[in-house]
């Protein structure tokens, strides 16, 4: 016979990415020296973390708030800023404490390129989420000219009189962006000119990684509780893979989420969250699920 613990699982590949888990390190280091930090905008899109570092001493300010800013030190966290969130800190004298993703800062260099050096007659395009801190960066290093795809609808912004290369946010769906990939490429096609679309392979392979162990993980239990913040673009993206999977499974973000959830005796419980939830928090929903002395929240 199964014991509670062994039924319910926490995945293991499940937690934060290597850019969170820097990023969340170098705060905690500063915190514990000065007691205090300013961060540009939430260090994680994880309410509870949040919560949890705020706890230790991080104001999160916004933009806005930066620039009444001086002589002083702020965060730039792992989702990166545009070329002028820089000028702006060195105008004020501003030391930036920068914890931005490797993966996003080469990401970052490489449109750059492709902006002023390589192809500066070109159309930059962006495949992501409009108004997500990674894409505003990413497209600030186009100076603002680059087109934002969000989704095969917004194909119709793009000139197909010029070339184009497109790019995607590090943390998208990879099929979703192919399928946008074979539609532009066809336009291209359509109108004789195919060499002059190109496209880059920019997604996280941790998170492609993820979306596999993700889907594995989803059909080995009946029942899984996914534990995510509520504006995690990674999170939603990860539980809807879920979700298509496995039909029983629930988006958590808070523990008060559990009540009314029906867990039956017998069945197995999987519990995993994005790249953007703390392996605490998954604990500590296993450890509800443990104390409970019933099988229904």
């Amino acid at each position: 016979m199964q014991t509670q613990k062994e039924r319910v699982v926490i995945d293991e590949n499940s937690g934060f990415c290597a850019g969170v888990i820097n990023a969340i390190h170098t705060a905690e280091l500063w915190l514990k020296r000065e007691g205090s930090l300013y961060c540009l905008g939430d260090i994680v899109h994880n309410n509870e973390e949040m919560q949890r570092l705020v706890g230790m001493g991080l104001k999160v300010i916004t933009h806005e708030q930066m620039r009444d800013l001086h002589n002083t030190r702020v965060l730039i966290r792992a989702h990166g800023e545009p070329p002028e969130t820089y000028r702006m800190a060195q105008q004020n004298n501003i030391d930036i404490i920068d914890a931005t993703c490797k993966v996003v800062l080469n990401l970052q260099k490489t449109i750059r390129q492709y902006s002023e050096e390589k192809m500066p007659s070109a159309q930059i395009l962006l495949y992501g989420k409009r108004g997500h801190a990674e894409v505003i960066g990413l497209l600030g290093q186009t100076d603002g000219k680059g087109v934002v795809l969000s989704s095969l609808e917004d194909v119709s912004q793009i000139d197909f009189t010029r070339p184009a290369h497109l790019f995607s946010q590090t943390t998208q769906n990879a099929a979703e962006y192919h399928q946008l990939v074979n539609t532009i490429a066809a336009r291209y096609e359509q109108i004789g000119h195919p060499e002059w679309f190109s496209y880059h392979h920019t997604i996280c392979h941790s998170v492609m990684n993820r979306a596999q162990e993700i889907k594995r993980f989803a059909q080995q239990h009946q029942l899984i509780f996914f534990v995510s913040g509520e504006k995690s673009s990674n999170g939603l993206y990860l539980f809807n893979i879920c979700k298509q999977h496995n039909p029983n499974s629930h988006f958590i973000s808070h523990l008060s989420q559990l009540e009314g959830i029906q867990v039956p005796a017998d069945s197995s419980v999987g519990i995993c969250g994005a790249t953007s939830t703390p392996m605490w928090l998954m604990q500590e929903v296993r450890r509800k699920l443990d104390d409970s002395t019933e099988n229904s929240y």
